[in-house]
């Protein structure tokens, strides 16, 4: 007969079991672990890099090689296309536009949310989640049905559209922000202080949201840089729109633009990440 053993005696026993294992064998075993855990990690990693790195990789090829060689003439044909730099200065205008835009709009919103209404911080979720549920051609089809004539005839109306896209990422950069420290204690502290609200926010909140609104930041360029439906909707000639147009004609250059965009956005992400590397080093030096 086989005595019943409970889930108390079985814990007892595991702990006797690894007290009475010499520390030798205890060792290897934490080793074998961990080097599974790292090979797991490796394998994970590679074919991550795999997936996203071939693509770039074959699209650089196509971009880059003219009869059979590497040549850097895809990219250097890019600035003598008719309409490039245009489309470029209105995607790069736009996308500091609307990154103000959302910062100005996002920032005093999330604060207000967390520290004043938290029990609506769910409802606040899923309205920041419309734009992504909704689809593009359905929210430029509203907006030109309500939107003001003058304001129809400047670029600046994309800006506005391309904000409520943004709106999703912003919100949820700002919202892990300021989970990460304790809001109230420290509004109160400056306020105590003799802080002003906007004081407190400038001074007091957005240091200690750096690293979330830099992340939006990146974010809101990125979606700004790559947006295609509500351009050519709007019939403007962004960025992304010039790209397709210019794929009628000369794909190889197409690729390269697209290629071109990417590595601008990439070097916005890095400029960024050491902005913000810096300022953090700097603060903790003069913490020390």
């Amino acid at each position: 007969m086989v005595a019943d053993v409970t889930a108390p005696e079985l814990g007892l026993r595991g702990i006797a079991t690894e007290l009475n294992t010499p520390p030798r064998t205890r060792a290897r075993s934490r080793a074998r672990s961990i080097g599974r855990g790292n090979v797991t990690h490796i394998i994970v990693l590679t074919l991550t890099a795999v997936y996203f790195l071939l693509p770039l990789y074959a699209a650089g090829k196509f971009a880059l090689t003219v009869d059979g060689h590497f040549s850097w003439a895809g990219l250097k044909g890019i600035s003598k296309q008719d309409g490039f730099k245009d489309a470029f200065v209105l995607s790069f205008k736009l996308a500091l536009v609307t990154t103000l835009i959302s910062l100005a709009l996002m920032v005093p919103t999330a604060v207000l949310v967390h520290l004043r209404f938290p029990n609506l911080r769910r409802f606040f979720d899923g309205l920041t989640l419309l734009p992504i549920v909704i689809p593009p051609v359905v929210l430029i089809v509203g907006v030109l049905q309500v939107a003001p004539q003058k304001l129809k005839g400047t670029p600046y109306l994309l800006a506005l559209e391309y904000v409520v896209l943004a709106m999703p990422f912003m919100y949820r950069s700002l919202d892990a922000g300021l989970r990460s420290f304790d809001l109230r204690t420290i509004v109160d502290a400056s306020r105590s202080l003799g802080g002003g609200w906007l004081s407190t926010l400038w001074h007091v909140l957005l240091p200690n949201l750096r690293s979330a609104v830099l992340s939006g930041v990146v974010l809101t360029v990125a979606l700004v840089l790559g947006e295609y439906t509500m351009a050519t909707l709007d019939q403007y000639t962004t960025f992304p729109v010039w790209i397709v147009y210019n794929d009628q004609s000369s794909s190889q250059t197409s690729v390269a633009a697209s290629l071109l965009a990417l590595l601008v956005t990439w070097l916005v992400l890095i400029i960024i990440a050491a902005f913000g590397g810096q300022r953090r080093g700097r603060g903790n030096r003069e913490e020390a």
